[in-house]
């Protein structure tokens, strides 16, 4: 055990993590010759697209050092803050924490939540400046702001370059010299934490385990303790760039076990193995419990595959533990499931894996939040979708949920902030220093005001030196309608959403007009309205695509064209009284990036 070194990879988004895991993998021996690829642990199309990592990836190295052979186990880890949750999971598995930083961007927000997350846990943090290649790099002025943060000494801190290489033995040296040997008992009970877990179509449900004490044999009889299910280990072994069976898994160690379980519900992350005959007592300290950030109806496109759609988002939540979700219908799109996300990336990511990694298609509603509605009599009902609200004259109040955010940012910021919190209808709690030039700012905000698109104007506003957490904090009443989009005076109760009632006006309109862009004009006029009730406050028109009857009447009688006018016409409007108008996926989610 002496000869372990569990750490993973955090940093803010885009600052090298994962060229910086290629070139420890490279450096060590771990992937040679046609394996070696940029992001070689990004697995998933997805990742490789879009230049940046969803899932967190374990993979076991090999380095010797002064004459002895030392088992590395790495996890590289997402920057993006719509994937904290899978950081949270990894620092649980790890002693250690490597902590880059961009030479020429310097100490960003993410960075800061991610040390505070890894402080907490007790790992032992190395700083790295990478990107020291760089012709904008400031190693300098990045270095005091690393001291600054962390309050390690100077000559810690490893310039590195994961383009180059250079750094690379260092950093090596610097996991084993600096970061703890695994604690615990190997003859002890077994005790293994599940970090993550795959569905595999072959071999059923493959999990992802670090063992605190214990150790873990081939044929072994296991049981999970929070979901009481007994297993065999039919293989257990550790991951290298494919899974590597081997006769047992020692304690501290990372591995991976298939006991042919076909039912994702039995797995659950954050859970312990143990061992039937000689259990542990306890489970580990898990994770916490994940809160989503926005609500959205995922509907399948054809009604019959409701149920596929069930299995899919099952499988899916194995890979990804901060997916939540429950059935619920809607009247223009029949039966789907309300899901949970942690942020609008986090939701377009999940729509593009149902496709390419299930072939499932589906129409993703505007997202929300869940509001409490009271009636003249006094009780209470909670309202998840705008489609489920009671008429209004039955309604006594409706109250919405306020969270409590904290913004931590460089003060150069606080101005553009501020008017962004306020537009949001924010309330200031207070305002501080923390040290020399960032600030926290606490807000009281109503949730719905976030799911949109909150968090990416912070972001924008602030050039990413903005970081943002918040907590449920309570319910408050407010002045909400409900604002309907009627399409040749047909409701859509998809695009219908809650909204204040001083924001309506301007929201009905720009809704109305990017609906008009995108809605395919048709053989008949289509009219776009936003209503409040019975009060229409926005009307726009796609005009009909007409063909030119008159075109083959040159010169003649008048009364010849009218004739073939008014036949058009006639045709125009029986057309309209049977045809309908499909509303493409792209209006969805559209209504999303309104500004």
């Amino acid at each position: 055990m002496k000869n372990i070194r569990n750490f993973c990879i955090i940093a803010h988004i885009d600052h090298g993590k994962s060229t910086l895991a290629d070139r420890l993998l490279e450096f060590t021996k771990t992937v040679e010759g046609k394996d070696l690829q940029a992001q070689v642990l990004d697995n998933m199309d997805l990742e490789r697209e879009r230049g940046i990592t969803i899932k967190s990836h374990a993979i076991q190295m090999e380095y010797i050092y002064e004459g002895e052979k030392y088992t590395l186990n790495l996890i590289d880890t997402p920057g993006h803050v719509d994937f904290s949750y899978e950081v949270s999971r990894s620092i649980a598995a790890c002693e250690g924490a490597l902590l880059v930083v961009d030479a020429a961007q310097g100490i960003q927000a993410q960075t800061i939540s991610n040390v505070y997350m890894a402080i907490e846990h007790d790992l032992q943090i190395i700083p790295i400046l990478n990107k020291i290649d760089l012709e904008s790099a400031m190693p300098d002025e990045v270095e005091d702001q690393i001291v600054q943060l962390l309050g390690t000494p100077r000559e810690e801190i490893i310039r590195a370059s994961g383009k180059t290489g250079v750094g690379i033995e260092e950093i090596l040296r610097a996991i084993i010299e600096r970061v703890p040997a695994p604690q615990g008992d190997p003859d002890a009970p077994l005790q293994a934490l599940i970090f993550d877990s795959v569905f595999n179509s072959f071999r059923g449900i493959i999990a992802y385990f670090k063992i605190v004490n214990g150790t873990i044999r081939t044929g072994d009889l296991v049981k999970f303790i929070n979901t009481g299910k007994e297993y065999e280990a039919d293989e257990v072994g550790i991951l290298r760039l494919n899974m590597v069976p081997c006769e047992e898994v020692g304690c501290g160690n990372v591995g991976y076990i298939i006991s042919g379980i076909k039912t994702s519900k039995e797995v659950k992350v954050g859970d312990t193995i143990t061992h039937v005959k000689r259990p542990a007592t306890k489970s580990i300290e898990g994770f916490e419990e994940v809160k989503p950030m926005v609500f959205a109806g995922v509907y399948p496109i054809e009604s019959e595959e409701f149920e596929n759609l069930r299995a899919s988002l099952e499988k899916l939540q194995l890979n990804d533990a901060s997916l939540t979700f429950q059935p619920e219908s809607s009247i223009a799109l029949g039966f789907g499931f309300r899901c949970g996300f942690l942020g609008l990336l986090h939701m377009e990511i999940v729509q593009e894996r149902l496709e390419r990694e299930f072939n499932m298609d589906v129409i993703t509603t505007v997202p929300n939040v869940s509001y409490r509605v009271y009636d003249k009599k006094g009780n209470m009902k909670e309202v998840h979708n705008p489609s489920g609200l009671p008429d209004p004259t039955l309604i006594e109040r409706i109250e919405e949920p306020f969270i409590r955010a904290s913004v931590i940012t460089n003060t150069t910021y606080i101005g553009p902030i501020m008017t962004l919190c306020l537009g949001k209808r924010g309330l200031l709690i207070k305002q501080e220093y923390i040290s020399g030039d960032r600030v926290e700012i606490i807000y009281d905000l109503p949730l719905g005001e976030i799911v949109i698109d909150f968090y990416d104007k912070l972001k924008s506003i602030s050039k990413g030196y903005a970081s943002f957490d918040y907590h449920m904090h309570d319910y408050r009443p407010s002045k909400l309608v409900k604002l309907d989009i009627l399409l040749n005076g047909e409701p859509v109760d998809a695009l219908s959403t809650l909204t204040h009632s001083d924001n309506a006006q301007s929201f009905g309109r720009r809704m109305c007009e990017k609906l008009k862009e995108l809605i395919p004009r048709q053989q008949f006029d289509i009219a776009i309205q936003a209503a409040i009730g019975a009060k229409i406050i926005a009307r726009e028109t796609v005009k009909a695509v007409r063909k030119d009857v008159t075109a083959k009447c040159y010169g003649g009688d008048i009364s010849r064209k009218r004739k073939l006018l008014e036949k058009q016409k006639e045709g125009k409007k029986r057309m309209k009284q049977v045809g309908n108008v499909e509303v493409p996926q792209k209006a969805f989610l559209a209504v999303l990036k309104l500004d």
